[in-house]
């Protein structure tokens, strides 16, 4: 067992170094892209398209309810060891999402066309092109729901190589999408719409393909099981309300944003967007690596194991989001001025929130998976979709008075979400929240509350470039040490320096020697 164990994290820190070193390249080729995309749209067009984009995204909470189902079902067989309850439960979600993706084409052309063209706020002359756009955006959500359990037995098999390497082939070709919109010879705007949606059935294509060349369990044959689909729907019936919260809470903000101060506001929403979909790169891509572990040993009742391992995910999450997303809250304008070549109003306050809510959302992030793992999931989502669903009439409420009210009910109420969360936990799985907070929490508190003060001090005495490379200089040199002291405990930073010094320092002495 502790043979096994060993394994397991060996395979965590495998994983995580590629989705690292991923997520390094993915984060600049990415600030890139989007740098490119707001220069060559420019605002109002960049605003549209994310405002049109945020209309199919109103119905994606089908496909991410299913997906989190097909996603637990699946990893969840395959800790068990069952093949074929696995061939059953990847051909049956193929069938499953072939329906959602019918269905969110028909809601699509029908509610979604009505909404763009009766209720959003944008300039006339160009509704016509917002049209197309949306066109392609609809498209581009059918294939995506396509390919999800392709996605999913890919992460669940833990071949993070692949997903890293894939992941940065999308990124490259984004970026040359992005690049050749200088030379398109019409709207740009359409241009754009149309390249990015030949990514996406690229992408598809290599997915389908590597699937079934490496899983046998992939070999899709149409299957049909009453009572697993109801297990299935029963499931995600509940993820469903958590997922239409979700997206009701995001996409409806934006509208709502949209309505209270039009399209340029949407604009620094976008780019905040990015800025933090970049930077939270390194959190997500940690959790991918893990998350298949957390549903692996609760399928093997391995719960000292679970619990464990939740702890240590929430700490670790916690150190990759902070130490890498703090420096850019505090020296957010700076990197606007330096990463944009016009920079929307409102753009920096909204990238220092939206940092602030993904850094608190992902010191969580193992606790609610912890809870979806278990397959329990009724009263959870319950409470937990009204908490959600609470954040739209706060997000109304507060923009009566500035536009930052629609992210700061994100984070008020999700500071609510994460104790609620803690206690399901305890409910469902006997969970310690004194072990939790004890061990990750508090440390993690500390070491943030250490971290912080000296850096803002000196990113405010001084200005530009100096000022953001000292006062960075200043929390890498403050943060690293904490973190290995406060937050990590004497295994965990004798099996990291181990890890450094067998896996990292070897290759790389070996690359410097050859050049």
């Amino acid at each position: 067992m502790e043979n096994s164990h060993s394994q397991n994290n060996k395979r965590i820190a495998k994983n995580t170094l590629f989705l690292y070193f991923r997520s390094i390249l993915l984060l600049f080729i990415g600030l890139y892209t989007g740098r490119e995309v707001l220069a060559q749209l420019g605002i109002s067009d960049f605003g549209i398209y994310n405002v049109v984009g945020g209309v199919i995204v109103l119905f994606s909470f089908i496909q991410n309810a299913m997906g989190s189902a097909t996603s637990r079902f699946f990893t969840f067989d395959l800790g068990k060891g069952d093949f074929e309850a696995l061939k059953k439960t990847f051909s049956l979600s193929v069938v499953i999402h072939i329906f959602i993706a019918l269905l969110i084409f028909i809601l699509g052309e029908t509610v979604g066309l009505w909404f763009l063209n009766s209720q959003l706020v944008m300039p006339e002359e160009r509704m016509e092109a917002a049209n197309f756009v949306y066109q392609f955006t609809v498209f581009t959500a059918c294939i995506g729901i396509l390919q999800l359990p392709y996605m999913v037995a890919i992460n669940a098999h833990e071949r993070m190589k692949v997903y890293a390497y894939t992941a940065i082939a999308d990124a490259v070709f984004k970026l040359a999408v992005a690049i050749s919109l200088n030379f398109a010879a019409y709207d740009k705007l359409k241009f754009y719409s149309v390249l990015l949606f030949s990514v996406y059935i690229v992408m598809v294509v290599f997915y389908l393909i590597y699937c079934r060349r490496n899983f046998p369990e992939t070999h899709f044959k149409w299957y049909w099981d009453k009572k697993m689909l109801l297990e299935r729907l029963k499931f995600s019936s509940y993820e469903f309300l958590g997922c239409i919260s979700g997206v009701l809470a995001v996409q409806g903000g934006a509208i709502l944003i949209n309505g209270f101060y039009g399209v340029l506001l949407n604009a620094a929403n976008g780019v905040s967007k990015q800025v933090v979909g970049a930077a939270s790169q390194f959190t997500s891509n940690f959790f991918a690596a893990i998350a298949p572990q957390i549903t692996k040993s609760l399928a093997k009742n391995e719960m000292e194991y679970f619990y464990s391992i939740v702890i240590r995910s929430s700490k670790f999450c916690f150190l990759l989001s902070f130490i890498f997303m703090a420096p850019l809250v505090l020296q957010i304008d700076f990197v606007l001025g330096v990463w944009l070549k016009v920079v929307p109003d409102y753009a920096g306050i909204f990238c220092q929130l939206n940092i602030v809510n993904i850094i608190l959302s992902s010191t969580f992030m193992s606790v609610w998976y912890g809870i979806i793992s278990t397959g329990k999931n009724k009263r959870f989502r319950i409470i937990d979709s009204l908490m959600i669903i609470s954040i739209f009439p706060l997000t109304y409420f507060g923009l009566h008075f500035s536009p930052i009210g629609y992210i700061c009910s994100h984070i008020s109420v999700n500071f609510f979400r994460v104790i609620y969360a803690m206690f399901s936990l305890r409910r469902l799985t006997g969970f310690s929240i004194r072990a939790f907070v004890s061990q990750s929490l508090v440390r993690c508190l500390a070491t943030g509350a250490i971290s912080l003060p000296l850096p803002f001090v000196v990113g405010n005495y001084l200005s530009g470039v100096y000022g953001f490379f000292a006062s960075c200089l200043c929390f890498l040199a403050i943060s690293i040490p904490s973190a290995l002291f406060l937050v990590l405990t004497k295994n965990e930073r004798n099996s990291l320096f181990n890890f450094v010094r067998v896996r990292i320092i070897p290759p790389t002495s070996a690359y410097f020697r050859r050049i």
